[in-house]
């Protein structure tokens, strides 16, 4: 695999959890692991010292000119969304774009790429406490508030905070494929996919009950049983549940349908499965629960922009290394 060089744009009064976000995915080497190593670069509008928020000093070892050649560029967030960035660093973001490099703008980022007109007529996300402000500040942007990100091919962002490390999981994924991914997952102890958006974080969460605990082994059931046809009210009635109860408990745990949920769980195992295993794609598919090789296609190229033997091909040798 080719090395990958990604820029990551620190600044004065950083948060340090968020500028280690992308450099603990990307810039941990884990080759022993089989996990291919990146080239990253810390960059600042000046090359030098730098202040953080949490009250200690960094050093930027490369200024603008480190977003050159680089691969993607990595805006993890900014310190104030009322505050315009330079120009210079603007024209380095318009520049790299132009370039063919990805723009990733985690959390606050957005803001930064909005105000290079990065995001124009895009859909985007940021902290849900600043969606309004994108959207009242740049109104030709579609403000996705409900969503932990949002990928657009060559442009990326992504909601508040800890949604940066779904969001570089997912983009560590999209390149180097699930089994890697997962492989850095399990190592930062995180899960590889939150299902949901970030909408499930604006409301105070559910206490703690016998029903919560059922739901969640209802999910570990049907993850085990993916082959088999599963629709609302089989996990409803495999919960004890009404099915009425079921959706709303279920919407309200994981943000999102059971449908899309499980449309999710099965395109994750087919992508394991299609990068660790020899099987056929019609095996897949059963495996999975799409029933036949036409409607994982479909589902997959819709999904991944990508046909499950093309996926094949490019990830097959990095999972099994």
């Amino acid at each position: 695999m080719t090395i990958r060089t990604i820029a990551v744009i620190a600044f004065d009064g950083i948060s340090p959890f968020h500028l280690s976000i992308p450099c603990e995915v990307f810039g941990t080497d884990r080759s022993a692991a089989g996990v291919p190593r990146f080239n990253l670069r810390i960059c600042a509008i000046q090359a030098g010292p730098l202040s953080t928020s949490g009250g200690f000093g960094i050093s930027a070892p490369y200024g603008l000119e480190g977003l050159v050649g680089a691969d993607a560029v990595i805006v993890p967030s900014w310190h104030d969304p009322h505050a315009l960035p330079p120009e210079r660093l603007l024209e380095a973001l318009r520049a790299a774009h132009g370039r063919g490099a990805c723009l990733i703008g985690l959390c606050l980022g957005s803001f930064v790429l909005a105000a290079a007109g990065i995001l124009d007529d895009r859909p985007a996300t940021t902290h849900w406490l600043c969606a309004p402000e994108l959207a009242s500040r740049y109104p030709q942007i579609q403000v996705k508030p409900e969503v932990l990100y949002v990928d657009n091919g060559d442009v990326v962002t992504s909601a508040g905070v800890a949604a940066g490390i779904d969001c570089c999981l997912h983009l560590l994924g999209k390149w180097c494929g699930a089994e890697i991914a997962s492989r850095v997952a399990r190592r930062m102890v995180v899960p590889l996919h939150r299902q949901g958006g970030q909408a499930q974080y604006i409301e105070l969460p559910l206490p703690v009950g016998m029903e919560d605990e059922r739901l969640a082994a209802v999910l570990d059931w049907a993850r085990l049983h993916l082959d088999q046809p599963l629709d609302v009210d089989t996990l409803a009635g495999q919960a004890r549940m009404s099915r009425r109860t079921f959706t709303r408990r279920f919407r309200k745990a994981n943000g999102t349908t059971v449908s899309d949920w499980l449309r999710h769980q099965r395109m994750a195992m087919a992508q394991r499965l299609l990068e660790t295993t020899d099987q056929p794609i019609e095996l897949i598919a059963a495996r999975v629960g799409f029933g036949s090789s036409v409607s994982l296609r479909q589902q997959f190229r819709e999904v991944f922009r990508i046909s499950p033997s093309s996926y094949r091909h490019e990830f097959r040798g990095q999972a099994v290394r």
